[in-house]
């Protein structure tokens, strides 16, 4: 970015508060973003400098005669400069060689007044520099919640906050994630920004698709926005060997129907600590399931029998989790008016042990259903019987 001709459109603002630099340009040895507020120690008005390198974050306290040089010795990798002031955000974007300038009024009162609240109440709070969701069109340029997709962000949010709640007890320095039929969703970028710069954790997240151009795309995005320790992989969870040593935490969000039985079974299989899993499709068990008891009241019409199926399969899934000596908990991800798909498997392994898988046979007798989950299990069980006898 030209740096002294933005210092010139700088000088000509009044009232400002912050600054904040982001996207640099690939291969540049810079930190991805850094930012500039003003502060008040000991009734002196400075300028605070923030950056980061490796795991580590800085905090340099600038004086006003400083803020000049400083400046125009980091801006020039970053083609992005957000500047808020009393009244108007002024956002400067530089690609190539043409300099472009928007500028969007603000109520100062009113949005520190909203800043202030969510910090209490959100873990990735308006104002937070997280490129992802400027690029999924949740925050604006200038890190402000566009209105429209507050209902997205709030998901975001309640997803973080069940990471946060079931690493409670995390106590390394670092973490390995899986994420299973990660697809195009941003939400694997936003863990790694949580994680790192958040947490403080030295993170390494693979995230598996069997779609060659989804990976692709993501680990373009990932070298973008300076994301080290994230990649992603070509690889089906039904039938390719994956690498699961030390490995804390699965995830899988809406992985289609099976492809959520394969990648429980993976972490059952390797006895991975944490689960976090958001079912979709439930198909399979609608599909085959016919009439043979108390159930067939649900079979009468089709919307009520899929439903019924759907948490049939998830009654399943959990309960073979907790079989295996996983603690289970079956919680609502998101309000039923974001997605009909609101029910989150979180599952903390307490003591491995061979499931009784008695009463869910009896079930599967009785109506007729095929479920992936249970018959992998019934399978590993018989396995590791005969490796005991």
């Amino acid at each position: 970015m030209d740096s002294e001709r933005v210092w010139g459109e700088l000088q000509q603002l009044s009232g400002l508060i912050r600054l904040s630099a982001s996207d640099p340009v690939k291969g540049a040895d810079v930190p991805s973003a850094f930012s500039l507020r003003s502060v008040s120690v000991k009734g002196k008005a400075l300028w605070q400098l923030e950056t980061r390198v490796a795991q580590q974050v800085f905090h340099e306290n600038l004086e006003s005669t400083e803020l000049e040089s400083r400046l125009l010795s980091l801006l020039p990798p970053y083609r992005q400069l957000c500047a808020v002031c009393s009244g108007q955000t002024v956002t400067f974007t530089q690609y190539g060689k043409k300099l472009r300038r928007s500028i969007q009024t603000n109520d100062l009162e009113g949005a520190r007044s909203v800043s202030h609240n969510r910090e209490k109440s959100y873990l990735l709070p308006e104002g937070e520099p997280v490129p992802a969701l400027v690029d999924l069109g949740i925050f604006t340029p200038q890190f402000r919640i566009i209105a429209s997709r507050s209902d997205k962000y709030k998901q975001i949010n309640r997803f973080i906050e069940l990471v946060d709640d079931a690493l409670r007890g995390f106590s390394r320095d670092t973490i390995r994630i899986m994420d299973f039929g990660c697809g195009k969703s941003y939400l694997t970028f936003i863990l790694y920004y949580y994680l790192t710069e958040k947490r403080k954790l030295k993170a390494e997240i693979i995230g598996y698709d069997i779609k060659a151009d989804v990976v692709e795309h993501c680990n373009e995005i990932a070298q973008r926005y300076g994301y080290e320790g994230l990649r992603f992989v070509l690889g089906d969870v039904s039938r390719d060997t994956k690498d699961a040593a030390d490995v804390d935490m699965l995830v899988t969000l809406h992985a289609c129907d099976t492809a959520t039985d394969y990648a429980l079974d993976y972490a059952l299989r390797n006895r991975i600590p944490h689960i976090l899993s958001v079912p979709c499709c439930q198909h399979e068990v609608n599909l085959s399931l016919h009439r043979g008891g108390e159930l067939d009241i649900f079979m009468h019409h089709g919307i009520l029998k899929e439903r019924m199926a759907a948490l049939l399969t998830d009654s399943i899934r959990a309960e073979i989790l907790k079989s295996c000596g996983y603690e289970v908990d079956v919680i609502e991800f998101v309000d039923l008016s974001h997605t009909p798909k609101n029910l989150m498997l979180r599952c903390r392994l307490k003591q491995p042990r061979i499931p009784d898988l008695r009463a869910l046979k009896q079930l599967q007798e009785r109506y007729g259903f095929r479920q992936t989950l249970l018959a992998l299990t019934e399978e590993r069980c018989g396995q590791q019987k005969i490796v005991r006898l």
